[in-house]
């Protein structure tokens, strides 16, 4: 017994192998209770961070298909002040891009820039909130960023001018920590490498189609409802959605008060608060963001470049993906004259691939196959963006909305698996959250630089242009090696 307890399992291992062959029956029985108990927690953990981050996601998204209207309101109501002298640079910003001149065009180039102030504000804010996580816990952190996501509601119902309306996503911005956290929580209670870290990344991708799919669909509700009957009042109009958030984000806040127990116990947790501050203050640097300097200290050489190809695969991947997403209400408006609940239906096709993808084809695949996944997933998206781009038809444009809902389904989700397998468990928060960075980073430039591609050259040639360069990053992806810990 004694020569064999150096093979004996961890808690995560599946009681009913042969590794047990060299216990005596009290001795295995115990071990197997343990490891009953340590897959009924994993399990339970992955519920909650799961339907946490899906009661979250209703109340973020809900306000996907107010933005054109809440900007109109502004519009006529507050064009003086930070909302005028932000309109005149984009028209300055549409005539240097050769841009239409619409008043659509602005709007859209407009809530582009909102959008990419909230990226922006969390390529800031994830670092600190995973250094933070990597001392304190992530419990204590996932609190606090609810409690700044019911502030940043709030602050919305009251929104009556374009400056509050600002504060309210400043403070959304810096509060959306939640998202990298979830990570660092499945990868604290699953194994490196390991299936069920691959299913409970595909599980927060479910999370993510569904409240995508839902959220909207609740605001376009409220769109048709709240603004048609506030309107013509000296009510706010957008204070139903506004409430509606608060009452989700409220409702999430004390669902994990009661539910989420903390997984980063004391013993692996980080000693020093002083030096990870320091060190994700240093992130604002991009030089030192894709080095993950602060993050890998005591991995090996190797870990460290494939943790960095990591990051810049990540990185390109949704620089193009995210300013192709981005554009494609532009090229459904300009090509096929979609109205609202048109481009609605269309987005609801491509959540409900995304759902089916995570939920069923990601499951069930094979722990150790992730690069391979994802390097399908981008494949796919090269013929994809060929044909939204050459697309005269319905029927081609949703043969390409398919592949491209297939990448988008895969790539993240097994990206992150993979980045999670890198750094002890007291840099894991740190590492997730720079890759969260990352991704915020490459979200708040992809939009305006596709844009201006898009509505210079049109929407064939900066579709095709960012088809072949999918090709990059699936070229540094080959060179990334599996974790050595």
């Amino acid at each position: 017994k004694n020569a064999d307890a150096d093979s004996n399992p961890t808690p995560d291992e599946d009681a009913s192998g042969s590794a047990f062959s060299g216990l005596d029956d009290d001795q295995a029985t115990s071990e197997g209770k343990q490891a009953v108990r340590g897959a009924a927690y994993r399990s339970s953990t992955m519920r909650v961070v799961m339907l946490s981050l899906l009661i979250e996601l209703l109340g973020f998204t809900v306000i996907l298909p107010l933005l054109p209207s809440i900007l109109e309101y502004y519009g006529k109501h507050d064009q003086g002040g930070l909302y005028g002298w932000i309109l005149a640079n984009v028209n300055q910003f549409r005539l240097i891009i050769g841009g239409p001149q619409l008043e659509k065009f602005n709007t859209v180039l407009f809530g582009g820039l909102i959008g990419s102030l909230f990226s922006f504000l969390q390529f800031l804010s994830n670092p600190i909130i995973g250094a933070l996580s990597d001392v304190y816990g992530r419990r204590p952190m996932m609190l606090l960023c609810m409690v700044g996501m019911v502030l940043s509601y709030a602050v919305w119902s009251v929104a009556f001018s374009f400056e509050v309306f600002i504060i309210a996503r400043i403070i959304g911005g810096i509060s959306h920590g939640n998202v990298s956290l979830s990570t660092a929580t499945v990868a604290d209670v699953t194994p490196p490498k390991s299936k069920q870290r691959s299913r409970g990344m595909a599980m927060i991708g479910v999370a993510f189609s569904i409240g995508f799919i839902v959220g909207p669909m609740i605001g376009a509700a409220f769109s048709i409802y709240g603004v048609r009957t506030l309107l013509s009042t000296k009510a706010y109009p957008f204070q139903l959605p506004a409430f509606f958030a608060v009452a989700v984000a409220t409702l999430d806040l004390f669902f994990l008060w009661a539910k989420f127990r903390e997984t980063l116990p004391e013993k692996s947790r980080a000693s020093s608060l002083g030096d990870g501050i320091q060190d994700a203050l240093g992130l604002i640097n991009p030089v030192s963001l894709f080095t993950f300097s602060s993050a890998l200290q005591t991995s090996s050489e190797k870990d460290r470049r494939s943790v960095r190809l990591l990051g810049l695969t990540y990185f390109v991947y949704l620089l193009l993906f995210s300013g192709l997403e981005y554009s494609l209400t532009f090229l459904t408006h300009d090509k096929f004259h979609y109205s609202s609940m048109q481009q609605g239906r269309m987005f609801l096709f491509i959540g409900v691939i995304m759902a089916l993808v995570q939920g069923g084809y990601l499951r069930r695949q094979k722990a150790g196959t992730e690069k391979f996944t994802a390097t399908t997933g981008m494949v796919a998206l090269i013929p994809g963006m060929f044909m939204v781009g050459l697309a005269s038809s319905t029927v081609l444009l949703y043969c390409g909305l398919a592949l491209y809902s297939f990448g988008a389904g895969t790539v993240v989700s097994c990206l992150t698996t993979m980045v999670s397998d890198f750094g002890s468990a007291s840099e894991r928060g740190r590492v997730l959250g720079i890759f969260r960075s990352l991704g915020a980073l490459s979200r708040a430039v992809g939009p305006a630089l596709c844009c201006s591609i898009y509505w210079s050259a049109g929407p064939l040639v900066c579709y095709v242009i960012g088809g072949v360069l999918f090709a990059v990053p699936i070229v540094l992806l080959r060179g990334v090696k599996p974790s050595s810990s």
